[in-house]
């Protein structure tokens, strides 16, 4: 590919945070940004995820490692001041950590109590993470990427968890409601939602607990017959973080490969 075409999508200069960035599709999307030269920080899970040990998972790649937990203000002002302290200043945020209906678990083993959390985690702490960013001073264009899911932030799944649906669907709604509100600002607000994605949080919500025969046949009727790959969705994400994504202000992008318009995929049968 020409330089030219490069051009466009090159990051050299521009400092991004990525939540939640040590497994899934924040780890791809790390690896992307920084492939296309971005410098990248990213959190790890405070008192859970060890930063040393997250920082030399990524060889080779000049990462930055700030502790998070997305159910107190207080960490989340720290990992925001952290990273502008690390780097000067904050282009970017995707917004990626989150809890779903089996990762919630390891917090508490009572369900009210998950779905509390659940609330707080992926709804809230989302929240004043984005108003943390917006609150920075900075010159020039600015990216605030969310990432919800298809289920909640684009349609509803018989069966789909209340309050994982609940959370995505708030991050959809916070995600028009700043876009509505900075049209006349520096800052593009996205959302994507992810379909099926192949990430350790996916495989213990929903495959774990499928039988090798339920497992083929549910992939079977995946669309495309297939689980989505973590790099998909950080490609997405990185070209929202190019100048190309501008007139997407607002969007709330299906990223489910189809998923989106045909939730019945879920559970109709391979011969319907």
């Amino acid at each position: 590919m020409t330089p030219d075409l490069l051009a466009p999508f090159d990051l050299t200069g521009r400092v991004c945070l990525v939540t939640g960035g040590t497994g899934g599709i924040g780890r791809a999307t790390v690896t992307r940004l920084a492939a296309y030269g971005a410098t990248v920080a990213l959190s790890c899970v405070e008192g859970v995820e060890d930063p040393e040990a997250a920082r030399d998972s990524f060889a080779g790649l000049a990462v930055t490692v700030h502790p998070l937990d997305l159910r107190d203000a207080a960490s989340i002002r720290r990992c925001m001041a952290g990273v502008v302290a690390a780097h000067g200043r904050l282009d970017m945020l995707v917004n990626n950590a989150a809890v779903g209906s089996a990762t919630v678990a390891a917090f508490s083993d009572d369900p009210d109590t998950q779905d509390s959390l659940m609330l707080a985690i992926n709804a809230d702490g989302t929240l004043k993470m984005c108003q943390q960013f917006l609150a920075l001073s900075g010159a020039g264009a600015r990216k605030l990427i969310n990432i919800s899911s298809v289920g909640g932030g684009i349609t509803a799944f018989p069966g789909f968890r209340l309050s994982d649906g609940m959370s995505k669907s708030a991050v959809a709604f916070l995600t028009r409601q700043l876009a509505a509100e900075a049209v006349h600002t520096e800052v593009d607000v996205f959302a994507i939602c992810p379909g099926a994605t192949d990430t350790p949080m996916f495989q213990a919500s929903t495959l774990a607990k499928l039988s090798p025969d339920e497992r083929t046949a549910f992939l079977a009727r995946l669309p495309k017959g297939r689980l989505i790959d973590p790099a998909e969705i950080a490609a997405l994400v990185h070209f929202l973080a190019s100048p190309a994504s501008r007139v997407l202000h607002g969007a709330v992008l299906d990223a489910s490969m189809g998923l989106g318009v045909r939730p019945g995929l879920m559970s109709e049968h391979a011969d319907h």
